[in-house]
């Protein structure tokens, strides 16, 4: 059976995760046990445990604005942690999936494709491209520019315009295990929509609001993304 080693299981999608513990070899250590930004204790970890594949949840997301305040932050956790996990797995030959975001693409046009140019427009997708960047130079891994949020949609207000391409947790949870075989970029999402019509089929009490061109928040208009790649692979398991 293959032995997966999971980074930030404590957080928000590794909870749902861990409802497939029992499933498969999943191991979800703690940050006293495993800290990306200790890369000694990082490779004693993984080189006693020997997992065939990590993936890497850990890092700095939510809230957003906390990437515009404590850049140091972001650069720790998100890109010199990620570096530290791609240079163990290197070094231990352990496959590497790591999740970044749909961010990455401008998010002026929308229907994103893996090969499309990449251009953040905010800290926290800039800090999840430098993470990137590192994987990238590993061959024996898989980035996926997930799209993903809680299920019930846990903001009161959501944008109505403001287009993307969510999928909750809980089934990104089971595409997942249809991906750890798979190498290179894979966008992983849902159906594109306005976040206002997605939030409604899951919380009725949502809010309509509307994203202003000079908002203090910075965030992408259209960031859906391709799913033909995924489509494909999903159809052939």
């Amino acid at each position: 059976m293959i032995k997966i080693v999971v980074t930030g299981g404590s957080g928000r999608f590794g909870k749902e995760l861990q409802k497939y513990e029992s499933k498969h070899k999943i191991l979800f250590p703690k940050k006293k046990e495993l800290d990306i930004l200790n890369i000694k204790k990082l490779r004693k970890y993984l080189i006693r445990k020997k997992p065939n594949i990590l993936i890497h949840l850990a890092g700095l997301s939510r809230p957003m604005n906390v990437h515009e305040k404590k850049i140091e932050k972001s650069i720790d956790l998100n890109i010199i942690g990620t570096a530290n996990v791609t240079k163990v797995c290197k070094e231990l030959n352990i496959k590497l999936i790591y999740f970044s975001t749909n961010y990455v693409y401008s998010g002026t046009k929308g229907n994103y494709k893996e090969t499309d140019p990449l251009l953040p427009v905010n800290k926290y997708a800039w800090s999840k491209l430098g993470g990137e960047a590192s994987v990238q130079l590993y061959e024996n891994s898989l980035i996926l520019r997930v799209c993903m949020t809680e299920k019930p949609f846990v903001h009161d207000k959501a944008f109505a315009n403001v287009k993307t391409s969510f999928m909750f947790h809980q089934d990104v949870v089971k595409i997942l295990f249809k991906l750890l075989k798979k190498k290179g970029i894979i966008n992983v999402g849902g159906k594109s929509d306005y976040v206002y019509n997605f939030a409604k089929k899951s919380n009725p009490n949502t809010k309509k609001i509307f994203l202003k061109k000079k908002a203090k928040l910075i965030m992408p208009f259209d960031s859906s993304i391709n799913l033909s790649k995924l489509n494909k692979i999903i159809k052939k398991n």
